[in-house]
C-alpha cells in the first residue's frame, strides 16, 4: 500500500480527534468540520506523509479548502494532559501538525495546524493574530531586500542610519550608528555576487513568544546558506511597531 493509501485508510477510520486551544476546545469534542486559512491565493497548503516538514509532500489542499475533517493532532493535547502541564512545557513544545481528510476521503495528510480554523458561520472572519504578525514579518523582510539588494539608490537603502528605524529596532540603529559595518548584514559578507530567495517564514517554528523567524535563502560566490532575521515588536519605537533586532548567517549574527 501506498504512503498516501495508508494515509486515506488511516483517515477513514475517524481516530479520535485532538483539536488545540488555539482554534477549538480541547476535550475531544472539536468543530465538525475545518478550514484553510492564511495561504496565499496562489499557492497550496502541502500535505505530509507525516507530522514535519521532513517528511515528503503527497498531497495538497486549496488555499481556501472548506469541510476538511481532522483525524489527530500531535502533540496530543488533550484535556487530561494539558492539565498536567505547566504554561513554560506547553511553550516549549514543538509546531503541532495534525492529519486532515477532506470529506470525501480524496485527500488526506499531515498540516501544519497554524494553517486551519473551524469551518462555519464565521468562516469569513479574518486570520489569527498570529498569522497577521507573521505576515507583516515576511514583508518587511521582502521590502528590505527590495530596498538593499544589488543595483539600490543608496539614499533609500535600509542600511543608512536615516533609514534603517523602518526595518530594525531602535538599539540596532544605534549599533548601526555608532560604528561601521563589517559586512552586508543581508547576505553575510562584504561582498555579494549570487542571488537571494522570497523570505518565508520558518517552517518550524515561525512565532514564538512573540518573536517572529523568516528565513532567506542566498547564494553568493556560489555558496549556499540561509539568513535568519529576528523581528519583534519594538516598543522603543512609536506604536512599537515590528522589526528586526538580529540577523543571523553561518558563523556570525548582526549587531
Amino acid at each position: 500500500m501506498t504512503a498516501r493509501g495508508w494515509l486515506l485508510r488511516l483517515a477513514a477510520t475517524g481516530l479520535a480527534c485532538a483539536p488545540f486551544p488555539a482554534n477549538a476546545e480541547i476535550d475531544g469534542h472539536g468543530p465538525d468540520a475545518w478550514r484553510v486559512t492564511g495561504v496565499a491565493a496562489d499557492d497550496v497548503l502541502n500535505a505530509r506523509v507525516g507530522p514535519g516538514t521532513g517528511y515528503p509532500v503527497i498531497d495538497s489542499f486549496a488555499h481556501d479548502a472548506r469541510d476538511l475533517r481532522q483525524v489527530t493532532c500531535v502533540p496530543l493535547l488533550i484535556a487530561g494532559v494539558q492539565e498536567k502541564l505547566t504554561r513554560a512545557q506547553r511553550e516549549e513544545l514543538p509546531p503541532s501538525w495534525c492529519l486532515m481528510r477532506s470529506a470525501d476521503l480524496s485527500k488526506a495528510g499531515w498540516v501544519r495546524q497554524r494553517y486551519l480554523v473551524p469551518d462555519g458561520p464565521d468562516a469569513a472572519a479574518p486570520a489569527p493574530v498570529g498569522d497577521a504578525m507573521i505576515a507583516e514579518a515576511v514583508n518587511l523582510v521582502r521590502r528590505l531586500y527590495a530596498s538593499g539588494g544589488p543595483g539600490a539608490a543608496a539614499a533609500s537603502h535600509p542600511l543608512d542610519p536615516r533609514n534603517a528605524p523602518a526595518y530594525f529596532a531602535a538599539d540596532v540603529v544605534a549599533a548601526m550608528r555608532s560604528r561601521p559595518l563589517q559586512a552586508d548584514p543581508l547576505f553575510g559578507a562584504q561582498d555579494f555576487d549570487g542571488s537571494y530567495g522570497e523570505p518565508t517564514a520558518d517552517a518550524d517554528q515561525p512565532m514564538f513568544r512573540g518573536m517572529v523567524t523568516v528565513n532567506v535563502e542566498i547564494v553568493n560566490f556560489g555558496r549556499r546558506h540561509t539568513a535568519v532575521f529576528r523581528l519583534r515588536a519594538d516598543p522603543a519605537q512609536p506604536g512599537a511597531p515590528l522589526r528586526i533586532f538580529r540577523i543571523e548567517h553561518d558563523g556570525w549574527s548582526f549587531p
